[in-house]
């Protein structure tokens, strides 16, 4: 989903800029993209390809994918995949924009390891993709900081599935 931005042209017409909308990625769901081509992450990442939504993320979230793409269940997965931890974090490389470390959120989580994704997507007001049950756990508090938590993407992700 895209924000509409009108600006006044010098002719004194108006046109529309697209923004892409904000979205957060937690490293599980990074994982189904690139490990375990998860059927259901492949218009999240057209969207990522084509520009629709940009992809916040920081130094610290980058190297939690790099540490968790070395756990001896996913090396193995990878390797009987053919799919290398360099190869996952060119991906990243390619299409994170990196930010600095966002300010604590108002809500803590109860797994520390999430706390930084929560306070990115707070400091954005971005899309949280997210499965993991503490951060689901607190979808309706984030919401009040215009925080859309979901366990999956889809086309219209500020919609409920």
């Amino acid at each position: 989903m895209t924000q509409a931005l009108v600006t006044p042209s010098p002719l004194g017409t108006s046109f529309n800029l697209r923004t892409p909308s904000p979205v957060v990625i937690d490293t599980n769901i990074v994982l189904d993209i690139w490990v375990y081509q998860d059927p259901a992450t492949p218009s999240l990442l057209t969207a990522l390809a084509q520009g629709a939504v940009q992809w916040l993320a920081t130094a610290p979230m980058r190297e939690e994918l790099l540490r968790v793409l070395d756990y001896p269940h996913i090396a193995q997965r990878r390797e009987r995949d053919g799919v290398s931890a360099e190869a996952v974090l060119a991906h990243f490389d390619r299409l994170a924009q990196m930010h600095p470390i966002a300010p604590k959120a108002p809500y803590v989580c109860k797994d520390e390891d999430d706390q930084k994704f929560i306070d990115l997507a707070a400091a954005h007001q971005a899309l949280l993709l997210s499965k993991d049950k503490q951060v689901l756990r607190l979808t309706n508090r984030l919401a009040r900081l215009g925080v859309v938590v979901r366990r999956q993407w889809t086309a219209s992700p500020r919609e409920d599935a």
